[in-house]
């Protein structure tokens, strides 16, 4: 096997609702997509979501960073077998080190390029995607084949009616676990919790997210303030830049801390570790860098004691919701799932194929070739900004 080309488009995604939260309001989302072509015509398909709050890529940077790399090394030649790939994506860094930025920088591009090169190579070896996993280092101990897995919900601040509305929602088609959005300016927490408890009953398992929106000299307030509504996690309470403050406030609070915009690599990982900043991950393929860097997060994780969800991106596309059900249906241990929004956020999922949770937010898992998905092409093409294409030596 060998790739002959590589396609990157921007694509503006509308939104079917506007997404609010602390750290930003988004009506519409700026993706990289990626295409991955075969010598023999066999085509794969990744996706990344640029957010400058989290990995410090902006759409501009993605693009400049797939523009500028060297792709003869390590994409050139014959692709001998799934080990020979995962090695090969193991190799892939598109930004220079020493940048200034975290190492994170570049995560949502190289996310899109690999997830393209593991569905064309496992399309092409009639395959999953998921079946690749074994071959990861590690991901043995974590490995379990699920036939369905059930996501969570999540409720944004909207407004008293809508947030009771959602929550009715919500209760009626019996989601067992929620997410609540917290921080935003202007917007009682307490009030929110408070009745979105009342509405989803005891049972439900809620957690916060407050999106860096707290600080070290509140934090324990806050959190007192919160914890009679029986929150399971507090996802990032404070900015990225303040995390080490959690080593010490984690002593003084009986809820665990789940880490998201300050876990995005493997060494932000071990630096959690380490620092025992949290007790969960929030793992996102986009901001993690791709499936294989993810995994190697969770096992990590697995092997530290510490537990793990597995996030999503405001905006993703099928393309994603299909990469992060086969991660969903394939590992272990996973606390929570998010995702697979598709038909209730976005305006083209880019898929012919509906991904979208069903009642309970059960999904089952996918079984053809690579990402199992088919793109729908002028779905796409209504939404391309631009693209650039490279030839690859074979």
């Amino acid at each position: 096997m060998h790739i002959s080309q590589i396609t990157a488009y921007h694509v503006r995604i509308p939104l079917l609702k506007t997404v609010k939260h602390a750290s930003f309001t988004r009506k519409d989302t700026d993706s990289i997509i990626v295409r991955c072509q075969l010598e023999d015509g066999t085509v794969g398909w990744g996706e990344g979501l640029p957010r400058e709050y989290v990995t410090g890529e902006t759409i501009d940077s993605a693009m400049t960073l797939l523009r500028e790399v060297n792709w003869q090394k390590p994409l050139a030649g014959k692709i001998e077998n799934i080990e020979d790939v995962i090695d090969r994506c193991n190799q892939i860094q598109l930004a220079p080190v020493g940048t200034g930025h975290r190492d994170c920088f570049g995560n949502s591009a190289r996310c899109a390029l690999e997830i393209a090169i593991l569905d064309a190579i496992t399309r092409a070896c009639e395959k999953p995607i998921s079946s690749l996993f074994d071959y990861v280092e590690g991901v043995s101990s974590i490995r379990e084949d699920f036939e369905k897995v059930q996501y969570s919900a999540v409720i944004t601040p909207c407004g008293t009616i809508r947030e009771i509305y959602r929550a009715l929602k919500y209760r009626y088609y019996k989601f067992r676990h929620c997410k609540v959005e917290v921080g935003v300016p202007g917007v009682s927490d307490t009030n929110s919790l408070s009745r979105i408890r009342r509405v989803l009953g005891k049972k439900c398992d809620i957690r916060i997210d407050a999106n860096e929106s707290w600080n070290s000299d509140d934090f324990v307030k806050k959190h007192d303030a919160l914890k009679q509504y029986g929150i399971s996690s507090i996802e990032q309470p404070v900015p990225h830049e303040d995390v080490s403050c959690l080593t010490e406030i984690r002593k003084q609070i009986s809820t665990p801390v789940m880490l998201d915009e300050s876990l995005c690599s493997f060494s932000d990982a071990e630096n959690s570790i380490e620092n025992q900043t949290c007790d969960l991950f929030n793992i996102r393929l986009s901001k993690c860098g791709g499936i294989i860097p993810s995994l190697k997060i969770a096992v990590l994780a697995n092997q530290n004691g510490l537990g793990y969800q597995m996030g999503c991106q405001v905006g993703e596309t099928g393309i994603l919701s299909a990469a992060g059900r086969h991660f969903a249906c394939s590992i272990k241990n996973i606390c929570y799932r998010e995702g697979s929004y598709d038909r209730f956020l976005v305006r083209e999922r880019l898929t012919e194929e509906d991904l979208t949770f069903g009642y309970r937010g059960m999904a089952p898992a996918l079984k053809g070739s690579g990402l199992s998905v088919t793109i729908d092409e002028e779905s796409l093409s209504r939404v391309v900004q631009s693209r650039e294409s490279w030839m690859i030596n074979p």
